[in-house]
């Protein structure tokens, strides 16, 4: 097991203008050589991409984040396979993930460190009222073979994607500014399930929230904050990635 951990999500690349979007990509492959070169496990809880489609027509796959795919690639090899939960954003995965070294998962992971019990999802529509937390049904109807296969033969990976991209921007605009929603959702899990924390993204809304029966961390958006949980020697806290001095430092709110 790893002694340290890092959790981020909601780096949304492709969203932004270049010079904004390259920044974020630089950032990112920053983050990832430092967790190499140290040997710390990374785990993504969604939503890497803004858009992202495999297409079966030769074997398309988006040219975003190519470079940070690429740098994945080999940390993936040379530590250990970063932990990939696809969030609503980049879901329509048909196995170039796997190819880059992932280990993707599509809904949610389990996980235990240290005999504390983790809760790790990206928090798009997770239903709190069944016991392996199923996406809402919206969800489950983008994420369905039948309908994938309907979008495909409809589009083409070009124009599919700029559909894509535009679906895209209304739904990462929506409903990003109250974290009331989520907060609710991580205290009804706890009060049904044994879990000792709860970390996703999704509202892009980094903070700590305790309750009487656990912890729920919500990672932010790396995007604008460059916002991350770290798990180090049993100890579980927010903090930022700080790609200037090469180094993660305790989040403060700012």
């Amino acid at each position: 097991m790893f002694t340290k951990q890092i959790f981020i999500s909601d780096v949304h690349l492709g969203a932004f203008p270049k010079v904004k979007n390259d920044e974020i990509e630089q950032d990112l492959i920053k983050l990832i050589e430092y967790c190499q070169n140290l040997e710390i496990k990374i785990n993504i809880l969604g939503d890497l991409f803004d858009y992202w489609m495999e297409f079966p027509e030769k074997d398309f796959v988006p040219a975003l984040g190519s470079k940070v795919l690429e740098t994945f690639e080999r940390y993936n090899k040379n530590v250990t396979p970063a932990l990939y939960i696809t969030g609503n954003h980049d879901n329509w995965t048909f196995g170039h993930f796997e190819e880059r070294g992932f280990d993707v998962e599509e809904n949610f992971r389990l996980l235990e460190l240290d005999s504390a019990r983790f809760l790790l999802m990206h928090g798009d529509g997770v239903s709190s009222n069944e016991i392996d937390f199923p996406r809402a049904t919206f969800h489950r109807l983008l994420r369905n073979p039948t309908f994938v296969g309907g979008y495909q033969k409809v589009f083409t990976p070009k124009s599919g994607l700029a559909a894509m991209k535009t679906f895209s921007n209304l739904t990462r605009k929506r409903n990003h500014q109250d974290p009331e929603p989520l907060n609710e959702q991580a205290k009804k899990i706890f009060n049904k399930h044994n879990l000792d924390y709860i970390i996703s993204g999704h509202d892009h809304i980094p903070r700590v929230e305790t309750f009487s029966r656990g912890c729920y961390i919500n990672l932010g958006a790396f995007f604008s904050t460059r916002t991350m949980a770290m798990y180090n020697n049993s100890e579980l806290e927010l903090v930022k990635w700080e790609a200037k001095s090469n180094s993660i430092i305790p989040f403060t709110g700012n």
